[in-house]
C-alpha cells in the first residue's frame, strides 16, 4: 500500500492519513480551516470537557464548532467519570455534526489527571476501559434514536504507560478494543515524560502488531517533518499519522508532507507566505472572537509562526506586546509588502 492513503475509521471514510492532533490551545477552528486547505485530511478539536459540557459551558461548545473547510472531523472530550463521558457525548452529538468522537487518554497535566482523565486512563486500564464503553454506548443510543445520523465511530488517544515502571500501553489497547474503540493514537511517551525525551516508535510498532489490523492505529510524537512522517510509517506501521507541535505556526506542513509521501518532494514555503498564512488565522479568529481576544489568542501563534526567522527574537518581543491587528501589522510590515 501507498504511504499516503485513504483511512476507515468506523463507517466513516477519510481521503488520506495525515492529520491535525487534538492540541490545547492550537487547534481551534481557525487553525484547522488552515491545516485543512493546506493538506490534512483529518483534525480533532481541542479537548473538551464531558463535565463543563453537562454545566452548560458557553466557553465548551465554542471549541466544538466545525470549520466550514472540514469535510470531516472529530470533538475530543475527556473526563474521568463513566456517567458524566456518557451524558457529555449525548450533548456533543445533540450540539454538533462531528464524525467522530475522539477520548483523550493522554494529557499530562496535572489538573487534568486529578480529575481521573487524560493520563490517568492510561494508569488505570479499567477505568479506560469503562470510559470508552461508556462514550460507545452513548453514541450507539444516540444512532438508535437518529438513525439518520448513524453510530458515530470512538477513537481513543493512549500514552505508552504511567511512567518508565509502568508501561501499560498494551493493557490500555486491550481494553480500548474490548470496549469497542474503532481507532487508537499513540503518543508513545510516558505521562512522566511529558513532552520532554523521545517518543519510543518500537512501542508504536509493538502497538500495530497487537491490534493486528482489527481497527486503525495511529502515530503521534517525533513526527514534525515530511521525513519524520514517512520513517514513522515505514518503521512502525501505522495507518497514519498525527502532527501535533510540528504543525504549530505551520499548517504547511501538512501539504509539505503529501507532497513527499506521493512524489518523494516538496517546496517550503516562503517567509512571506507563512506570515501571511498566520494573518489568515488571525482574522478567522477575530470573525469568532472578537479582535481582543483574538489578538491575545494570536501572541502565542505568532510566535510560532516567526519561529526560525532571521531576527525572530525581536519579533517576538514586539509580539507578547501586540493587543490589536494593526500592532500585528506593524510589527510584521516588512513581511506583508
Amino acid at each position: 500500500m501507498a504511504l499516503y492513503h485513504p483511512v476507515k475509521i468506523g463507517g466513516v471514510e477519510l481521503e488520506g492519513n495525515i492529520f491535525l492532533a487534538p492540541i490545547a490551545g492550537y487547534s481551534d477552528r481557525a487553525f484547522r480551516t488552515l491545516c485543512v486547505e493546506y493538506g490534512a485530511a483529518f483534525c480533532t478539536t481541542e479537548m473538551v470537557s464531558a463535565e463543563a459540557l453537562t454545566r452548560g459551558s458557553d466557553k465548551t461548545e465554542s471549541l466544538m464548532r466545525r470549520s466550514p473547510a472540514e469535510k470531516k472531523y472529530s470533538v475530543q472530550i475527556f473526563g474521568g467519570n463513566a456517567d458524566v463521558m456518557f451524558r457529555g457525548t449525548k450533548l456533543v452529538l445533540e450540539k454538533t455534526d462531528c464524525d467522530t468522537i475522539d477520548i483523550n487518554g493522554g494529557c499530562p497535566v496535572p489538573k487534568i489527571i486529578k480529575s481521573g482523565a487524560g493520563s490517568m486512563l492510561t494508569k488505570e486500564p479499567d477505568r479506560l476501559y469503562s470510559i470508552v464503553k461508556s462514550v460507545k454506548d452513548s453514541c450507539a443510543e444516540y444512532g438508535a434514536e437518529h438513525p439518520e445520523r448513524g453510530n458515530v465511530p470512538v477513537t481513543i488517544k493512549i500514552r505508552s504507560g504511567w511512567d518508565s515502571s509502568h508501561i501499560t500501553w498494551k493493557e490500555c489497547a486491550e481494553a480500548a478494543l474490548s470496549a469497542g474503540a474503532d481507532a487508537i493514537t499513540i503518543h508513545a511517551r510516558t505521562k512522566a515524560q511529558g513532552y520532554a525525551g523521545h517518543s519510543d516508535w518500537n512501542i508504536q510498532r509493538q502497538l500495530v502488531e497487537f491490534v493486528n489490523g482489527r481497527i486503525p492505529v495511529f502515530g503521534s510524537g517525533d513526527a514534525n517533518t515530511p521525513e519524520t512522517a514517512r520513517q514513522m510509517l515505514e518503521e512502525t506501521g501505522v495507518d497514519g499519522v498525527m502532527f501535533a507541535r510540528g504543525a504549530m505556526g505551520d499548517p504547511f506542513l501538512f501539504k509539505r508532507t503529501v507532497d513527499y509521501l506521493t512524489t518523494g518532494e516538496y517546496v517550503q514555503e516562503s517567509v512571506q507566505e507563512r506570515i501571511r498564512a498566520g494573518f489568515r488565522e488571525l482574522e478567522l479568529n477575530i470573525e469568532d472572537f472578537g479582535e481582543k481576544s483574538a489578538c491575545l489568542q494570536m501572541r502565542k501563534k505568532f510566535c510560532a509562526y516567526s519561529s526560525g526567522i532571521q531576527g525572530g527574537a525581536k519579533l517576538r518581543r514586539q509580539i507578547v506586546e501586540a493587543q490589536t491587528a494593526a500592532e500585528y501589522k506593524q510589527i510584521f510590515a516588512d513581511y506583508l509588502s
